[in-house]
């Protein structure tokens, strides 16, 4: 799925998990990540797998504060639980998928409003 500025934040509150990809076509690194990332979106179809190319994106990947591409962030119940630089090879990407799975959003937020 291919996020725009339009689509970006309906998407990231409609769905539990999303995880988004910035990526540009003359990014080296990118396109290595690709098809690690096809194969986790395939392996994990109850979660949004999106990406946004920042070339045609750019308002939204300043908005994003991404510096450096690829970046992967992962958002869960609308909150941003994860952001990385990098391209990931896939055992980690799978940690990465099973940390996000298993974090607690409500916990995290009661904690950061407590202190």
């Amino acid at each position: 799925m291919d996020l725009t500025a339009e689509t970006f934040e309906q998407t990231v509150l409609d769905n539990d998990i999303v995880f988004v990809d910035f990526w540009a076509s003359w990014c080296g690194p990118c396109r290595m990540f690709a098809p690690v990332y096809e194969a986790a979106a395939e392996a994990n179809d109850d979660i949004v797998f999106a990406s946004v190319n920042t070339e045609e994106e750019q308002q939204l990947s300043s908005a994003a504060r991404v510096s450096s591409i690829p970046t992967l962030m992962a958002f869960k119940k609308g909150t941003l639980v994860f952001s990385q630089a990098g391209a990931l090879p896939a055992p980690a990407l799978d940690q990465v998928i099973a940390a996000v799975r298993d974090f607690d959003v409500e916990a995290a937020r009661a904690e950061s409003t407590e202190g």
